[in-house]
């Protein structure tokens, strides 16, 4: 082989090792704003299911068009809806991804496998619960479980792996 092919050959293994490492994390300091987000966003969506609290603000109005033969009314029919528990549901969500999937100040394999096993230990969780509350739960309180269940995977990674990164930490120092 000539040396232009070799070193060809080098630049496209150095590349693609590169390509495939890259990991999806945001910068170490989103974890600080997901948790800025977080709070509030828990406490809003708690007083909006358990309150009755609302933003009159987030209250948008829906017209319905509908396609019944000889009704009339049905194009008239107006729908009130209040986004606050949707934003609480979208800021929790968003401020639980930034925690969990920041980059830690020292990002390197160990940290990797352990967020890589935190997250699969948060599926089974997750799946878990769904499937004793599809056995167990019925009726409307079913419905409940599932608006819980939607934050599960997140919160019980974030859980997880903020005590597995904190007993790290406590060996590591010893």
């Amino acid at each position: 082989m000539t040396n232009s092919k070799i070193n060809l050959i080098l630049v496209c293994q150095i590349n693609f090792t590169c390509q495939m490492k890259t990991q999806w994390l945001f910068p170490h300091r989103y974890r600080l704003i997901g948790w800025i987000i977080l709070v509030p966003c828990v406490v809003l969506g708690i007083a909006a299911m358990y309150g009755e609290f609302y933003f009159d603000f987030l209250t948008i109005v829906l017209r319905q068009t509908g396609h019944a033969k000889g009704s009339l009314s049905v194009f008239f029919e107006v729908d009130e809806i209040n986004l606050t528990d949707e934003l609480a549901a979208v800021g929790i969500i968003a401020g639980l991804m930034m925690i969990g999937f920041s980059r830690e100040t020292i990002e390197d394999e160990m940290v990797s496998q352990l967020r890589l096993e935190c997250l699969q230990w948060s599926v089974y969780v997750n799946y878990i619960i769904l499937t004793v509350a599809i056995l167990v739960i019925h009726g409307t309180r079913f419905l409940d479980v599932m608006i819980y269940n939607m934050f599960t995977v997140l919160l019980v990674f974030v859980i997880r792996f903020r005590l597995l990164m904190l007993k790290n930490s406590r060996v590591l120092a010893l």
